[in-house]
């Protein structure tokens, strides 16, 4: 992989050389290649975990006819046209427990739900439409051949592909995997991550800040969002802004994880050494985003590891991991086309000030008046208030033909719950 370099700025002001968000987005695509090694796993085991095979049934399901109802099985031949049916119950078939016995026609059999349906029956009165007298059951006019009856395979057909290849395991789908009796599965192993802040300025938490220092907030929340992806984390602190260091650092890091996150130190000033070790020790470059937070972001590859360098404001980092990282990681993953976080509409209670030619994520709280739903700034859209995401619930996204919003107009929305 041969990439160009490129000078970033973390300037919030418009730059009319930064790379768009889409193109961006495009570019990262185009050299992500999914890991190839597998495990298996018992099947409770899996849940998060991505398929590295197909999952195909065994059988058909379900694997007989059966009642949809509680009701009597009859066959449909036995429909009398505009006018009362009557039918002789002579026997009784449970879900579990087959009736064997014979129906001839002008008969029925009391079923339940789930129970297979009896030789020659092929619909179902359901109990609450049937009147019982005795041994014998009437219902009126509008009964149809074949209702209330499932079939063989009508969920699923033997042979068929029940779950593919990069489906990432859900709770619903433990269920349809183990209602196939398959107890367990072929997944990709886990995406190895590992991640570091660079700066003198920063303090772990638990110390007394010294003069001019921050707590390292950063290492957290990207801990945060890398344990919802469900990929083995692998912490390296804080690295600082000595050369050696982080040269080491980032050689650690690639030859022990499959992806590489710092944070910090990919802007452009005296102290940021970043751009030179990754230009020595790898191939990456480094993009001006047209977006607004988060414009310094580094994408590449050092030694066999993929590389993400993000900006080291703290809402800088979680808008670009949202927006760049998180589908790359998917990916890699083994997800080929992870889901798109989605955008929906909702009408903008506040003004907004915006110049066209940037993409920009305001944080804001999405809440329903009456039937319809609307969006409030979280106020502050600084890259530094940490405060405004955890506050929020969506980002508010302003593409770059956008310019000023008034107050009352719609806007896109992408929701954050389940994210964060």
């Amino acid at each position: 992989m041969t990439l160009d370099f490129i000078a970033a700025s973390c300037a919030d002001d418009y730059d009319p050389n930064s790379m768009n968000v889409d193109k961006a987005r495009h570019f990262i695509r185009q050299y992500l290649s999914p890991i190839q090694a597998q495990e298996s796993l018992a099947l409770r085991s899996s849940l998060g975990r991505i398929l590295a095979t197909d999952i195909l049934s065994p059988c058909n399901v379900p694997n007989h006819d059966n009642s949809a109802m509680d009701g009597y099985a009859f066959n449909g031949d036995d429909i009398a046209a505009d006018t009362t049916t009557s039918l002789k119950i002579v026997g009784t078939a449970f879900a579990g427990k087959v009736f064997d016995g014979k129906v001839e026609r002008g008969q029925c059999v009391r079923i339940m739900t789930g129970a297979v349906m009896p030789d020659a029956t092929d619909s179902v009165i359901p109990q609450e439409q049937a009147q019982v007298d005795g041994e014998k059951i009437m219902f009126g006019a509008g009964a149809r051949r074949g209702q209330h009856r499932r079939f063989a395979g009508e969920d699923l057909k033997l042979g068929q592909v029940v779950l593919p290849t990069g489906h990432l395991i859900r709770p619903a789908d433990l269920g349809l995997v183990a209602s196939l009796g398959i107890c367990e599965v072929k997944v990709y192993r886990k995406l190895r991550v590992a991640f570091f802040s660079t700066g003198d300025e920063l303090s772990s938490i638990g110390q007394q800040l010294e003069s001019g220092q921050v707590y390292d907030s950063n290492r957290y929340t990207i801990y945060g969002m890398l344990a919802r992806l469900g990929v083995e984390i692998i912490d390296m602190g804080v690295v600082r802004d000595d050369p050696v260091l982080l040269e080491q650092a980032l050689v650690n890091a690639s030859e022990s994880a499959d992806v590489v996150i710092t944070s910090g130190g990919v802007s452009v000033g005296e102290a940021d050494y970043m751009k030179e070790l990754l230009n020595k020790r790898g191939q990456v470059v480094f993009w001006k985003i047209a977006m607004k937070p988060g414009r310094p972001l580094a994408y590449g590859k050092i030694g066999n590891a993929h590389y993400f360098g993000l900006p080291g404001n703290p809402v800088s980092v979680m808008v670009t991991f949202y927006q760049f990282v998180r589908d790359a990681l998917l990916n890699l993953m083994g997800q080929p086309h992870p889901r798109p976080i989605p955008l929906f509409s909702a009408i903008c209670d506040d003004e907004i000030r915006k110049a066209p030619g940037r993409t920009e994520f305001q944080r804001g709280v999405l809440h329903q008046v009456n039937d319809d739903w609307h969006v409030k700034l979280t106020g502050n859209q600084g890259s530094g208030v940490l405060s405004s995401m955890s506050e929020a619930n969506c980002f508010v996204v302003l593409d770059e033909a956008c310019g000023n919003i008034a107050a009352g107009a719609l806007v896109q929305v992408q929701l954050l719950e389940g994210l964060i």
